[in-house]
């Protein structure tokens, strides 16, 4: 029986994508592991991989379709022995997406917690199969490729525990790997209540309000709709309450300056690096976390997380919306380290080149809109974050000390606290140890 390849689901909240490019054609034989299609989602563009070993038999979606649905059928997979005519079956199953729909689209679904990282060794590749469904027929048995089967038996794996990313949840070698492991997934409970939809004022009430001509209209792409779907469902869902304090950063400036200073210069007489003070930021962030482990927390439905690791993700602006990398292990690198890794990581997302597991994860956010010359803001916490810090600009006041007039730089920053997991001791604790770290910088080696 023909194999249906279908769109995958390349990150927890891609709803539809855009077939890039083919690389195969009608009638090329591919193994399992070949590179067969290029998929762009609202975050990246990413390569996906054959399951199973066959002949493309049809190509149902064309090369450059936007707008198309994950678990949708792209094409269609011959296996041994089937020629052509075994496609005539499975190829209505198939709608190819028109251009440029002029419907509204669907009220995007609350996005679901963000899955593990993926194995490094696996780059920016996906299954191409996207659902994670069990794959039981009426009469019980489990659709599993010949691989995953013997592997499955060789590890005394039941393969009906476990959940199939291959196509129409068939379980595949990944699957049966992941499971071995303790990573993989198990059979999602039946009857799951569906994610309740966006409420709001349509586009025709919108429009309705305004003079016909005097305004231009622009569909939403991948990444806006998303960046709607997840802070809407943030604000919805989640009890934030803020934190705000006032920072002297005298010292982190001098220090700032006496490192760059020293940065080595290369041929062209431009220095090695130079450090910014987000910089510093981000690495008393992150120690703070780690000195304050309960605030280093996010809210899990009938569990709260307590991540040993100081994940720190970044806000980056990218044309249309949003990104936010995370610097792993964020306090035990050094500023030099984290000043290239933020610089390599916001290059890539404004070119949407970053894999999956570079920008999912993490507890904490840090937003710093300072360069705008921004004062004060209070951010919106990015699912399943536990707590974001907004970072305003520095700038010099007038502040009294013992009896007399002073002027130094100061910066203001506010935390927001998924009220959850983080209660509001707790949060000023956090920002307290920030607070301390930021204005005395040597003590982020104590």
């Amino acid at each position: 029986m023909p194999i249906d390849i279908t769109m995958p689901a390349l990150s927890p909240t891609m709803e539809e994508g855009k077939l890039a490019k083919w690389h195969v054609k009608e009638g090329d034989s591919v193994s399992s592991g070949d590179v067969i299609a290029e998929i762009e989602t609202d975050k990246a563009t990413m390569e996906v991989e054959a399951v199973d070993e066959g002949k493309i038999g049809k190509i149902l979606v064309a090369e450059g379709s936007e707008g198309v649905k994950v678990n949708a059928v792209i094409a269609v997979l011959l296996q041994e022995g089937e020629d052509a005519s075994a496609v005539a079956a499975a190829a209505p199953k198939a709608e190819a997406p028109k251009a440029a729909p002029a419907a509204a689209p669907e009220a995007p679904k609350a996005a679901a917690p963000a899955p593990a990282a993926p194995n490094a060794n696996s780059g920016s590749s996906a299954p191409a199969a996207a659902a994670k469904t069990p794959a039981k027929s009426e009469s019980g048995r489990v659709f599993a490729s010949p691989l995953a089967k013997r592997l499955a038996k060789d590890a005394g794996i039941d393969l009906s525990s476990i959940a199939g990313s291959g196509p129409k949840g068939r379980v595949v070698k990944s699957d049966v790997e992941a499971a071995k492991s303790g990573k993989g997934a198990s059979k999602p409970a039946a009857g799951a209540p569906a994610a309740a939809p966006a409420t709001g004022m349509s586009k025709n009430q919108v429009m309705a309000l305004y003079e016909e001509g005097s305004y231009e209209v622009v569909p939403n792409d991948g990444m806006r709709k998303v960046v709607a779907a997840r802070l809407t469902e943030s604000k919805q869902t989640v009890p934030h309450f803020y934190l705000t304090l006032d920072c002297k950063i005298d010292a982190l400036m001098a220090a700032r300056e006496q490192i760059n200073a020293s940065a080595p210069k290369g041929k062209d007489g431009k220095p090695g690096y130079k450090l910014s003070v987000n910089d510093f930021v981000m690495k008393a962030w992150a120690v703070a976390l780690q000195r304050v482990p309960a605030a280093n927390a996010t809210w899990a439905g009938d569990s709260i997380l307590y991540h040993k690791r100081s994940d720190v993700a970044v806000a980056v602006s990218v044309p249309g919306g949003l990104f936010t990398p995370v610097v792993k292990s964020c306090d035990t690198k050094t500023l030099r380290e984290i000043s290239e890794e933020v610089k390599d990581l916001a290059t890539r997302a404004k070119s949407k080149k970053l894999a999956p597991h570079e920008y999912q994860g993490g507890a904490s956010s840090v937003s710093n809109l300072g360069m705008f010359g921004i004062k004060h803001f209070a951010a919106v916490i990015n699912p399943p974050h536990g707590t974001i810090l907004a970072v305003g600009a520095g700038e010099e006041r007038v502040y009294p000390e013992n009896g007399q007039i002073k002027i130094g730089q100061f910066m203001t920053v506010t935390l927001s606290c998924d009220h959850r997991a983080v209660d509001g001791a707790l949060g000023a604790e956090l920002l307290g140890v920030f607070k301390g770290l930021i204005e005395n910088p040597v003590m982020m080696l104590a």
